[in-house]
């Protein structure tokens, strides 16, 4: 029982900031983009200060952490992983040399790289999606592209929302 309540509270922990959303914004010729003030004010309101950004795992889009998620994730990551494993150390090193820390500048605007605009097949609109406590970015014109089907969304869902803590 106290297993249960320690994972769920863990789990509540990582909730302290959630976004939610999906508004596009304009980037300009230099890669800078307005971070959509629903957003910024969540982060205001938590004290974020950086960001760190990194290709998703699974998808064509850039997932904003704020620090704090970023850090937690990470230390649950290499705690799970074994140093020693030369496969998992490589996993981890590929995961890390990918992220990119941002700042907002004074206009509450960051600078996305090319490499990742590039990457993400972001032109000059940028569709940014609020996910719990990341927030991804897309080009605007995949955004709505179907992953799944209507079935399998809902299956999935049914899937999801039917697990345990």
């Amino acid at each position: 029982m106290w297993g249960t309540f320690i994972n769920f509270a863990a789990k509540l922990e990582n909730w302290r900031m959630r976004f939610l959303g999906n508004i596009e914004a304009k980037t300009d010729q230099k890669g800078r983009v307005f971070l959509p003030s629903v957003f910024r004010k969540e982060l205001q309101t938590s004290g974020e200060e950086r960001l760190v950004m990194r290709k998703d795992v699974h998808q064509k889009c850039l997932v904003l952490y704020p620090e704090s998620a970023w850090n937690r994730r990470m230390d649950e990551m290499f705690m799970k992983a074994d140093e020693w494993d030369a496969t998992e150390k490589e996993v981890l090193r590929t995961y890390m040399k990918g992220a990119e820390v941002l700042t907002l500048d004074g206009s509450g605007r960051i600078l996305i790289p090319n490499r990742y605009l590039e990457w993400a097949g972001i032109g000059q609109t940028a569709s940014f999606i609020g996910m719990n406590d990341t927030i991804e970015i897309w080009a605007a014109e995949n955004v709505d592209e179907p992953k799944l089907t209507q079935e399998e969304f809902a299956e999935k869902l049914k899937a999801i929302m039917g697990r345990t803590l």
